[in-house]
């Protein structure tokens, strides 16, 4: 089936309220045109490189949002147009991000990582650090905007487990929006569990291969 019959199918399935982001990390730029084509604005790269390169030759208009893990080294080259930076795991990247805006004299929209997978591998803040972040480190980083949470659950058949991890992304999403009123999106679900997100509370779902096929990796 070619990407714009994939995406008719998967759209069909999002309610108007949840915004998908088209993750097309990998992919050619052509693969990137034909969604473009199909009404896609979203697009999720996990490479800052890769995310640039395709920036300088696709349409303007394009939403792009950074879904990897980011080192603050690399913020720099994506400051300049990125639309929303997902996987903010340290107060230390949060700060680097608020320098590198400051330079490009914008604020930029970011997502904080909530860890909430039974797994090491997962990067992310827990509940206390998220608060403290948003109690006490944000008045001092203007060139920043914390506007929801993200949030990936373990890699496993266990539906109830993933459930329940989303659940507990939820209850703090909605602690964090009694008091912050910038906070409006909750980021969790892929390809392989993203109507169970929409149904625990999702807003925004990332989505690639149901819509691009598989990666294609270098060999």
């Amino acid at each position: 089936m070619s990407i714009q019959e994939n995406l008719k199918i998967i759209q069909s399935t999002i309610p108007e309220h949840v915004t998908l982001v088209a993750v097309s990390k990998t992919k050619p730029v052509e693969d990137l045109q034909e969604a473009y084509d199909a009404g896609i604005r979203d697009f999720g790269e996990n490479k800052i490189q890769e995310m640039c390169d395709k920036y300088e030759v696709l349409p303007k208009d394009i939403r792009w949002h950074m879904i990897g893990h980011v080192q603050t080294n690399k913020v720099k080259y994506m400051a300049p147009f990125v639309y929303l930076i997902h996987g903010v795991d340290s107060l230390k990247l949060l700060k680097e991000i608020n320098k590198q805006a400051e330079k490009n004299n914008r604020v930029i929209d970011v997502l904080l990582q909530q860890f909430i997978a039974d797994e090491e591998t997962k990067f992310g803040l827990d509940e206390e650090e998220i608060r403290q972040i948003m109690t006490e480190e944000i008045q001092n980083l203007p060139n920043i905007r914390v506007v929801g949470l993200m949030g990936m659950g373990t890699f496993t058949d266990d539906e109830n487990q993933v459930r329940n991890e989303f659940k507990t992304l939820k209850s703090n999403f909605d602690l964090l929006q009694k008091n912050h009123p910038d906070v409006s999106i909750l980021s969790m679900g892929m390809s392989g569990d993203y109507e169970m997100a929409i149904e625990e509370g999702s807003t925004m779902v990332r989505i690639g291969s149901s819509i691009f096929g598989n990666r294609n990796y270098p060999i």
